[in-house]
């Protein structure tokens, strides 16, 4: 079938699959006691062998970006910095109540929102608690997100003293146009120039997001910023699909009539992506490319890439910790999600109380099924040990699959060949049974290619 068919019959809504349940199909069977005791668990099985990374949501913006489907609070009043930060170091002090020691951490990963929104004296606060706290592991991974614009130089000095050694920069274009409709300026020379402070400051990894599919976007004003970032090279690159779901993030509906077609936006993929090869990067998995040398591309070719609600990553740890309003945890058995507004999460934490307002108990099915997507997103491939295995109705797909050259099977089950990689998603919602229940929930998700 021709590439361009495939794509029609593939473009439908599908997960990420950063989590497995996908956050609407969790069962919400979740009371505080019960996270505790899996918590537990958790760290007693793998947190003294392979540490825990945090994630720590910082959801205050000073403007609106009005692609963004983050969760995020606007204002400009800084005001709110030290009390956000206060209820975090509380939050987290529940945590260390429930164990008998300091616990290991693998890494810290500060998101947002715009975490650089925080003065450099507020996030010193917070990291001078977690590090007095906690013990590290071996090579630990410390990264921040930085908007260019409000990145300053006090900023990058005050992390790279805790230990951050990586930056992710939200570039997502560099054309004038496009950059206004999105109501995301900022111009090249500023970018430029907080890169080479983050070199100069002795940070190893730099990461640009960029996102193709957006309004006014073309092959010629996305040649551009490619011109651009190959100027300034970062390590690592995250190109990601565009996601329009204006029903949750109105403001996404000011520029509907701007957005490419969708063979447009799949010719904007394709392109970027060869620009990208020619400059030297490498594929890691999903919208995700490096510089050779990147520890990503050594954990792929070894086998031990691993992926959560953070990304690709290096790092064997099995235990996500979120903090802060919106923050998602994996601790293994189970998943969590606080309170997205501000408010309620800082009452919960004031009144003692844990501030999860969803999450989902994972049974053994669960596990075996996020194992295989796992693999398939990590690795290209699924095993299993007969097609007998197989619940009803996978072979049919995963036939479909072959037949449209998509993937291969092989003596340990399957492998997705290179035709198949943009069709991932599809690939692992085959082995998705909440996905053949459930279809109303297809309307949270962006479409797959």
């Amino acid at each position: 079938m021709e590439k361009m068919s495939l794509i029609q019959k593939y473009n439908v809504p599908a997960p990420r699959y950063t989590s497995y349940p996908a956050v609407p199909h969790w069962n919400n069977f979740l009371d505080p006691m019960r996270w505790k005791t899996l918590f537990q668990q958790a760290y007693s099985e793998f947190g003294e062998k392979e540490g825990m990374t945090l994630y720590i949501h910082l959801p205050f913006c000073e403007s609106l970006c009005t692609y963004c489907g983050c969760n995020k609070r606007i204002t400009q009043n800084h005001k709110v910095e030290l009390p956000y930060i206060s209820s975090l170091m509380k939050e987290w002090n529940m945590y260390l109540d429930w164990l008998d020691q300091k616990p290991k951490l693998a890494g810290i990963h500060l998101g947002g929102g715009t975490p650089t929104f925080f003065a450099p004296e507020t996030l010193n606060i917070l990291l001078k608690h977690l590090g007095s706290t906690s013990t590290l592991v071996e090579n630990p991974s410390f990264s921040f997100e930085g908007h260019p614009n409000n990145t300053t130089e006090a900023h990058l000095e005050t992390l790279a003293r805790h230990g951050f050694t990586r930056v992710s920069f939200g570039i997502q274009d560099f054309d004038p146009q496009v950059q206004q409709t999105i109501h995301r300026i900022q111009p090249f020379e500023k970018v430029k120039q907080v890169t080479e402070s983050s070199r100069r400051l002795g940070y190893t990894s730099v990461n640009f997001d960029l996102i193709y599919g957006l309004p006014h976007q073309t092959l010629d004003t996305l040649k551009d910023t490619f011109a651009k970032v190959q100027e300034l090279l970062p390590e690592r690159i995250a190109f990601y699909s565009y996601a329009h779901l204006p029903s949750a993030f109105p403001a996404q509906k000011s520029f509907e009539a701007f957005l490419p077609k969708e063979d447009e936006k799949r010719a904007l993929y394709e392109q970027g992506k060869t620009w990208l090869e020619e400059m030297g990067y490498e594929e890691i998995g999903m919208d995700h490319f490096a510089l050779p040398g990147d520890p990503l591309l050594q954990a792929k070719k070894d086998k031990t890439l691993h992926r959560n609600f953070m990304g690709y990553t290096t790092s064997p740890s099995r235990i996500l910790l979120g903090l802060g309003c919106s923050a998602i945890s994996d601790i293994y058995h189970a998943y969590g999600q606080n309170e997205k507004s501000v408010e309620a999460y800082k009452k919960n934490i004031l009144m003692g109380e844990l501030p999860l307002i969803k999450g989902h108990v994972q049974t053994e099915e669960n596990l075996k099924v996020k194992a295989i997507i796992l693999q398939l997103i990590c690795n290209r491939c699924a095993s299993w040990t007969n097609m007998d295995e197989l619940p009803d109705g996978l072979l049919e797909k995963l036939l479909d699959f072959e037949t449209d050259g998509l993937i291969a099977f092989d003596q340990q089950g399957m492998h997705i060949l290179d035709e198949g990689k943009p069709f991932v998603r599809n690939i692992c919602m085959a082995f998705d049974p909440y996905m053949s229940l459930d279809k109303k929930s297809a309307t949270a998700f962006s479409k797959a290619i």
